[in-house]
């Protein structure tokens, strides 16, 4: 893994899936250490981390300081991210955004990398990051990059996830988070560059591990939704999630990624499906609400009648 050296120095290294044996993809590299770089804080929040962490941080030693903001993890998360930093700060969950815009206010260096605990950055990756922040560069004040997926025993090349290209490393002072929950956009003031180093993503154990994931964000999803009045009607539990799979599918070329590509879009637009559903619940919640008090209500067609 990555290690801290001093300036010139030659780190040969080999970057491997952690804990997915043989199959995973093996990345080669070797970048140089230079001293005439801008400095860069990683930035990282977690919750339940502790088996991802490691590896993640391990991939960012590079940075002059790391940040990780925690929202009271139940297990060892951190434990192990205070062998890496003492930058470990704790943030009441009040939204994915809300808690990225926290981590980035809490980094010491205008230039932020935004890293995920599942996520790896490739030996390429940082030696692009580090020519990109050489004193003296151009004017970009972000950089974009490509992330590589690994799901159902297979690097994820097509469909929704690919090509799939963020926004991870910019200038906290040109930069905001704006989106919906729990998907945060980054806006950029200025010009912004592309990087060909990819982060390396394993985000999901399994599938039951996707569909645990489904749940959770399709909850956020509608509570979002449901504040900012959205209605569920016909277009979108009927026909958003067949366009989902249509687009994830066949748009998208999900089938070139074999059966993967098919349980994937199966999978989205359970999501689409899912949040959209779950808008419904909320918004019928409420009209029982706000129904005038003292009235009687005649019971529904399908109504248990054995029921005393």
């Amino acid at each position: 893994m990555l290690a801290c050296s001093t300036p010139t120095k030659t780190v040969n290294m080999e970057h491997r899936c952690p804990t997915r044996g043989s199959i995973a993809l093996t990345l080669p590299g070797t970048f140089k250490y230079g001293s005439a770089m801008e400095k860069v804080s990683a930035v990282i929040i977690v919750y339940n981390e502790e088996h991802n962490l490691p590896a993640c941080l391990d991939t960012v030693r590079w940075a002059d300081e790391i940040v990780v903001v925690d929202s009271h993890s139940q297990d060892r998360t951190v434990e192990v991210a205070r062998k890496y930093t003492d930058a470990v700060y704790q943030k009441e969950y009040q939204g994915h955004i809300d808690k990225k815009r926290f981590a980035v206010s809490k980094a010491s260096h205008d230039w932020v990398f935004s890293i995920d605990a599942d996520e790896r950055a490739t030996p390429e990756l940082v030696e692009q990051i580090k020519k990109a922040l050489r004193k003296g560069g151009d004017s970009r004040v972000a950089y974009t990059m490509p992330r590589l997926t690994w799901h159902l025993g297979r690097w994820i090349r097509y469909g929704e996830w690919s090509p799939d290209r963020l926004t991870r490393l910019f200038r906290k002072s040109r930069m905001r988070y704006e989106g919906t929950e729990p998907h945060d956009r980054v806006i950029i003031d200025g010009p912004t560059g592309h990087l060909k180093g990819k982060l390396l993503h394993y985000n999901y154990r399994d599938f039951a591990d996707q569909i645990q994931t489904v749940q959770a964000y399709s909850d956020l999803a509608a509570r979002a939704m449901f504040a900012e009045n959205a209605r569920a009607g016909i277009l979108n539990l009927v026909f958003r999630p067949a366009f989902r799979f249509f687009k994830c599918y066949f748009l998208k070329l999900g089938f070139l990624d074999g059966w993967a590509g098919f349980i994937m879009a199966n999978t989205s637009a359970f999501y689409v499906h899912a949040k959209y559903a779950k808008l419904y619940e909320l918004q019928k919640a409420r009209a029982r609400e706000e129904e005038p008090s003292g009235g009687t209500r005649a019971p529904s067609e399908d109504a248990d009648t054995r029921r005393p």
